[in-house]
């Protein structure tokens, strides 16, 4: 009995120690790119938090904003692609060789946009994503919104 109840405990240890080594934090990093949000600032890194019902932002371990699933009107997701450029050229300088075989890579950026209205309050911004989370970003809005999210790609603007 009393090997059981080490084996037991030493389980619980390695499934609790992750938990309260990383704090427990179940969010996502997110850099706000812009929109209704007056008290963010384009480039501010956030922890966006999805909960059952709603989902919010936490700038330095204050929530920001709070929006209820249910006020979600649309979800978008894109990619910007860009040549690293500034980066060949820096590289450029040390070895020409690997600066120019810099420039030919690509860059992605992961965009999702959300727009809302919450009881006649409406807003909307875009969140930069990392590329291993925003997925789960979407998966998550979709699951609690019942909204599908659209690809920024390929809708077409007309002026």
């Amino acid at each position: 009995m009393n090997s059981t109840f080490r084996i037991i405990s030493a389980l619980a240890m390695l499934v609790a120690f992750p938990y309260f080594a990383l704090g427990g934090d179940n969010g996502y990093g997110v850099r706000y790119d812009g929109g209704s949000v007056s008290s963010l600032k384009s480039g501010s890194e956030l922890k966006l938090y999805i909960d059952s019902d709603s989902f919010h932002f936490v700038e330095k371990k204050e929530t920001v904003l709070t929006v209820p699933a249910k006020a979600i009107t649309e979800i978008s997701y894109g990619q910007d692609v860009h040549r690293r450029v500034g980066a060949a050229i820096g590289l450029a300088v040390v070895s020409f060789g690997i600066g120019g075989l810099m420039a030919l890579t690509k860059s992605k950026k992961h965009y999702v946009g959300v727009t809302y209205d919450d009881g006649g309050k409406k807003g909307g911004f875009a969140l930069q994503c990392d590329k291993s989370n925003y997925r789960g970003i979407l998966a998550g809005l979709e699951g609690i919104s019942g909204k599908k999210a659209v690809d920024a790609s390929t809708l077409t603007v007309k002026n």
